[in-house]
């Protein structure tokens, strides 16, 4: 039987950092004058790339002085570090999945830089579980929806991306890793609103994790 690789989302996936995320991002946008509240965030733009959201506001409210992007975002993302250092939880379940899983290779793939990343971790006690296996956009220089960063997160692991199976809350990096070509798992902490795209496997805890992976495993066996 081919060995497994879990590759995990960041945010909203492991660690419960989006409220914080989006709380942060609405003050800075609107001290430039982009309208944003924290609940466009979790509704419209979950898991997309600071600049992304940032050309989009741009074009419905108009643009803001190149200049003023570059430390905006440097300052926010401070302000957001520092609160993720001391009010940062892990999404309930991933801490007793991750226990239960800890014996097969792992990796974390976050739009997010690596500092977040292991910030995140260090803040949540998930960190010893993932070593330096972090794998952000910003090293890559490659975002989700695209399937490079899945990509790049398969190869420095050392697996195939058929033997890959990615953990993403976010619609964005359900579509990068299903274009990838590896096994999708969507944690879809929110199925009154939202729906798991077509060819991922949905489940809406993270306690329901090492069972989706045992019978994907029991599946590989019997087709081997």
């Amino acid at each position: 039987m081919r060995p497994l690789c879990l590759l995990f989302d960041c945010d909203g996936t492991l660690v419960d950092s989006e409220p914080l995320l989006a709380d942060e991002m609405a003050t800075s946008l609107n001290a430039v004058g982009l309208p944003f509240q924290a609940a466009d965030y979790i509704g419209e733009f979950r898991g997309a790339r600071f600049r992304h959201i940032v050309a989009e506001l741009e074009r419905r409210h108009g643009s803001v002085d190149a200049q003023r992007l570059e430390p905006l975002e440097r300052e926010m993302r401070a302000n957001l570090n520092r609160r993720l250092a001391t009010d940062l939880t892990p999404i309930e379940g991933a801490t007793e999945a991750l226990a239960v899983l800890a014996s097969i290779p792992m990796g974390v793939v976050s739009n997010g830089p690596t500092n977040k990343i292991r910030t995140s971790l260090q803040a949540t006690g998930l960190d010893e579980l993932f070593g330096e296996h972090l794998f952000s956009a910003y090293d890559a220089q490659c975002w989700k929806p695209d399937p490079g960063l899945y990509l790049h997160a398969a190869r420095q692991m050392g697996f195939a991306p058929a033997d890959c199976v990615a953990i993403d809350d976010s619609l964005v990096g359900v579509q990068a890793a299903l274009a990838a070509g590896m096994t999708v798992i969507h944690l879809n902490r929110f199925p009154d609103v939202e729906e798991t795209p077509e060819g991922a496997l949905s489940i809406t805890s993270m306690f329901q994790l090492p069972t989706v992976i045992s019978r994907l495993n029991q599946a590989q066996a019997m087709a081997n």
